[in-house]
């Protein structure tokens, strides 16, 4: 199944979000802020045209995580966490974008 080695933030997997390893919580949560805190910084260095290709992939991955089938059985903490990042890092190149 290689959609679980699909990267979804960075170099955080689709595995590592929908799996029971790691867990929620203090290790997928520092993952999540360890990973958005490298996507901000690179975003700094971006073109227009890389901004709005990283924000398509980046609706693509979170839509790619929630829909995943079963998706209401899995770890909904995890998820949850995910969905949280990954907006505030639409909202970053979103940002970034307008200015």
């Amino acid at each position: 199944m290689h959609y679980l080695d699909e990267k979804v933030f960075g170099s955080i997997t689709t595995k590592e979000i929908i799996g029971a390893e790691p867990p929620a919580i203090p290790d997928t949560q520092k993952n999540l802020e360890n990973e958005l805190a490298t996507l901000q910084s690179k975003l700094e260095s971006q073109s227009k045209e890389n901004l709005e290709k990283l924000l398509e992939q980046q609706k693509a991955a979170e839509a790619h995580v929630n829909s995943r089938p079963g998706a209401m059985a899995l770890s909904q903490l995890k998820i949850q966490l995910f969905t949280k990042y990954s907006q505030k890092y639409i909202q970053l190149i979103k940002e970034k974008l307008e200015s």
